[in-house]
């Protein structure tokens, strides 16, 4: 038997190869498990209601002479916070989000020595995170937002 090639067989199997393919990436972007797609938020409605607050506490940290600084260091993250304001009223949490793994993500208390806080390398793996730091001097609340490659 011999099979006859023209034009017509050539873009059929052209679209049939091609339409394999495409299905081939669908397939595993949705079913298979090493390519997560997380929501940066389970709860983004409820969250939207809140962003207002969130750019208040934004533009109270931007009226601070120096704000959050971050930097590597062979321990971890250091966290440094401005020296205007008094440590023993400080009080907040510190939020670690990796967006490429919801797994990995953390809180901490923070808990100053010497206007500094060590985030301990045991926590954090290597790559991108988005660092968010709600605190609260006495009665004035602040945040701080970065993204920070460790």
């Amino acid at each position: 038997m011999k099979i006859r090639l023209n034009w017509g067989t050539g873009i059929f199997l052209a679209m049939l190869a091609f339409m394999i393919f495409i299905l081939t990436f669908v397939y595993k972007s949705i079913a298979m498990d090493e390519y997560q797609h997380e929501l940066v938020s389970e709860d983004y409605y409820k969250d939207e209601l809140h962003y207002q607050e969130e750019i208040d506490k934004i533009n109270n940290a931007k009226e601070l002479d120096e704000n959050i600084e971050l930097a590597n260091s062979g321990e971890g993250i250091l966290i440094k916070f401005p020296k205007e304001v008094s440590m023993e009223d400080i009080s907040g949490t510190i939020y670690f989000q990796r967006l490429s793994n919801e797994k990995l993500d953390f809180i901490e208390e923070i808990q100053l020595d010497d206007h500094k806080q060590l985030i301990s390398s045991e926590k954090l793996v290597s790559g991108k995170w988005i660092v968010k730091i709600d605190w609260k001097n006495k009665d004035k609340e602040y945040l701080f937002k970065d993204s920070w490659f460790y």
